[in-house]
């Protein structure tokens, strides 16, 4: 690797003194047990099942859970380690208030005080700007009752439209596409599909470091004599493996997937009673590739004309197979074309409603799949239902016990509300488990936009880097402090039970909610005593939707290991496999084809910024870093971004194995260690996104959006990169750099 050896000093001087382990725990405890929880890993949408060992309210270790289906007690580096992160020093046990003279910047004060400068910050902004004005961000790695809860609470407690989650900068090309093609928006199958399949096409995702125990179902069809195709700009772990290597230039996959799709209609390796019974719009589809041939898509993708023919060969004679893509080809300003340009392959080979076939995301955050199916996007209502919709409006309404006029309409997406910041549109901001400063494009834009609030209040566990601007800190709660459900990836509802009570003062997210809204006057809409009240609601409101709760109830999710929504009545088994019978969620029953044409991105390449930047994750990371950054064992697996560039890039450019380098776009620059392999394109260079300040790759990213998801283009940018002047080597620069890092 490009970095030395990390000394326990160096990981101080980077991320201070609280940068430590939690008493021993793990498999060998040497405490004595009070409980054992059987709960879930509060990290990616696999949503493992795990036990949680408890001592003297505090969680010390871990056992697996070996009876919960999807994982069988495996869990990956950042599972095994989650449970150290309640006991950091780090963690928020009182409310604080902005205090610049006190040490760190902030000093304790009451729950009375925290709450009443809330909402007379709230009364006093929205009485002299308007009710938009006040505006509202949520994360989705909180449970599905918690997400209910704030899109109820921004609409009725808050009266604002302009409410929105980081799921935008994450599944919501994948949802937007589903819902255009499928009529529904989440996974096709269940992962018990996977094995089922003869061919598996991962596109876009790094799945044996990102979502580990997916590789596990990959290899048991592998086992039975799969077929497996990876599509990505770099060699993954997984791509090292795969019977057809597809090496991508970001930026380019619909071309790829439309020369694909132009073969199986050349070669007629297609399914026409599918198509005929099930689908509507094939010719649209079939024009818009009628010129893409894998010659001319050789040229924009990068990928071998070959290649690209023995990809629709591979999938067009397999009698099943699933189609599965993550961020990769998503987080575009073409994002949504590409999902739609993948499900076409599937539509147009049949391969949907059977086992072992399907084309389906990978979803990336904890509950990305249930957080954004209940209401706190900017234009939805629970139940995945459309804000703009008089019907749904009225359906929600009557939930909720109000008039359908206290419902704002549409706000804007989360990129646009930072833009707004920024224009001095909207003055005041609430948050709760997003840590923007990290997560969203353009880091130094996003600066400027908080500094420009009149008033920032957010609810969390750790202080983030967004959080340091914030006003008022009010301590929320850890995933094991609360009880209630998620809904895994795969579709499956699963159960969160609270292994121990937040610690200090700290408080469960949903009672600080219910605290502000009752002070604002609006109690009467949150009559909640516990989260199953709350998740009770939240399966009425969600009667009749494209993501139908009606007939799930804790005791079921628990006693059967989980439920797959559509549950649409009381009894009903649940739902593993979608379309069945080839029949999707449209009022005819027909997935619909799309014509999907090839554009650029929006950061192009010219001899000035002649290189393509992509970023993603890593093994040991997980999005912004608040959490995983603060777990030893994590950091000194990965402790430092990289960047990582071909040898003939490198040799290029004069730079070594080590070396610091600059890199920078139109938007900003940074400095990095190189490191150099011959995993990736010889035109791209990658740099994960975990890390702040002056370590955060998205000081390069850019503002543009998918104009139908709202997704920021992060997988794409062009950039310069330089070796750093005066430093030859990260050995002469090693402190420099992690003063820097941590400023």
């Amino acid at each position: 690797m490009a970095r030395l050896p990390v000394t326990e000093e160096e990981l101080i001087e980077l991320y201070g003194p609280h940068l430590n382990e939690a008493p021993p725990g793990g498999w060998d405890a040497d405490v004595e047990i009070d409980k054992v929880v059987k709960t879930h890993c509060c990290f990616c949408g696999q949503q493992c099942g795990i036990k949680l060992k408890v001592h003297d309210n505090a969680v010390v270790g871990f056992e697996p859970w070996y009876e919960f289906p999807f994982n069988e007690g495996k869990l990956c580096p950042k599972g095994v380690k989650r449970y150290l992160q309640g006991n950091h020093p780090d963690r928020l046990m009182h409310p604080m208030e902005r205090d610049e003279t006190a040490p760190g910047g902030f000093r304790r004060i009451s729950w009375d005080q925290a709450l009443d400068r809330v909402v007379s910050e709230i009364k006093r902004i929205q009485a002299a700007y308007g009710d938009d004005s006040f505006a509202m961000l949520s994360g989705v790695s909180i449970t599905n009752e918690k997400s209910y809860l704030v899109g109820k609470f921004a609409r009725l407690a808050l009266h604002t439209a302009n409410l929105d989650y980081n799921g935008r900068y994450c599944m919501v090309s994948a949802g937007v596409g589903n819902k255009k093609a499928l009529g529904i928006d989440r996974a096709s199958n269940s992962w018990a599909d996977i094995p089922l399949a003869d061919v598996v096409w991962v596109a876009g995702t790094n799945i044996a470091e990102t979502f580990p125990i997916t590789t596990s179902y990959i290899w048991r069809a592998r086992d039975r004599g799969a077929k497996l195709i990876a599509q990505d700009p770099r060699i993954v772990p997984l791509a090292r493996t795969a019977d057809l290597y597809l090496p991508v230039r970001p930026g380019t996959d619909s071309a790829l997937f439309g020369a694909v799709l132009h073969e199986l209609i050349r070669r007629d390796l297609l399914d026409h009673d599918f198509i005929e019974q099930h689908t509507l719009h094939f010719d649209e589809a079939a024009a818009a590739v009628a010129d893409m041939t894998p010659a001319w898509a050789s040229d924009i993708t990068g990928v071998p004309a070959a290649r690209i023919e023995e990809a629709a060969e591979i999938w067009g004679t397999a009698a099943t197979g699933m189609l599965l893509h993550a961020r990769g080809i998503e987080q575009h300003t073409k994002g949504v074309d590409n999902v739609l340009a993948a499900i076409n392959l599937g539509l147009a080979t049949g391969k949907f409603g059977k086992p072992g076939c399907g084309v389906t995301t990978i979803t990336g955050q904890g509950n990305g799949q249930g957080g954004r199916e209940h209401g706190h996007k900017c234009n939805q209502l629970p139940g995945n239902r459309d804000i703009t919709n008089p019907e749904h409006r009225k359906v929600v309404a009557e939930a909720w016990g109000c008039d359908e006029s206290e419902i704002p309409g549409a706000g804007v997406p989360a990129v646009e509300m930072i833009e707004q910041i920024h224009a001095g549109r909207i003055k005041g901001l609430l948050s709760i488990c997003f840590n923007p400063l990290v997560s969203s494009p353009d880091a130094n834009f996003t600066r400027e936009a908080l500094d420009k609030l009149e008033f920032y209040a957010v609810i969390d566990f750790f202080l983030s880097e967004t959080g340091q601007h914030a006003n008022i800190v009010l301590p929320g709660s850890l995933q094991e402090e609360d009880e209630g459900t998620t809904t895994s990836g795969e579709g499956r509802i699963i159960k969160i039970n609270a292994a121990v009570e937040p610690p200090g003062e700290a408080r469960r997210d949903w009672e600080i909610l219910l605290d502000i809204a009752q002070r604002l006057g609006k109690g009467h809409y949150f009559p909640y005593e516990n989260t199953e009240q709350i998740f009770e609601e939240l399966c009425r409101a969600s009667t009749g939707s494209s993501a139908d709760y009606t007939g799930a109830t804790w005791k079921r999710i628990e006693d059967e290991f989980g439920l797959f929504w559509p549950v649409p009545e009381v009894g009903h088994p649940g739902t593993p496999r979608l379309y069945e019978g080839g029949k999707f969620n449209f009022p005819d029953g027909r997935a619909r084809f799309h014509g999907v044409p090839f554009k650029p991105s929006a950061d192009v390449v010219d001899d000035e910024y002649p290189i393509l930047l992509t970023s993603g994750r890593v093994v040991s990371q997980y999005l912004s870093g608040t959490q995983t950054r603060r777990i030893a064992a994590l950091v000194k697996q990965y402790p430092e971004p990289l960047c990582e560039m071909h040898p003939r890039l490198a040799e290029s450019l004069g730079i070594a194995d080590g070396d610091i380098v600059v890199v920078t776009s139109r938007r900003g620059s940074m400095k990095v260690p190189a490191h150099v392999v011959n995993t990736i394109r010889p035109d791209t260079v990658f740099i994960p996104y975990h890390w702040a300040g002056k370590q955060s790759v998205n000081q390069l990213t850019i503002r543009a959006v998918d104009p139908y998801s709202q997704m920021p283009e992060f997988k794409v940018a062009a950039v310069r990169v330089e070796k750093a002047t005066g430093h030859t080597s990260i050995e002469d620069t090693r402190d420099m750099e992690l003063k820097e890092g941590a400023s």
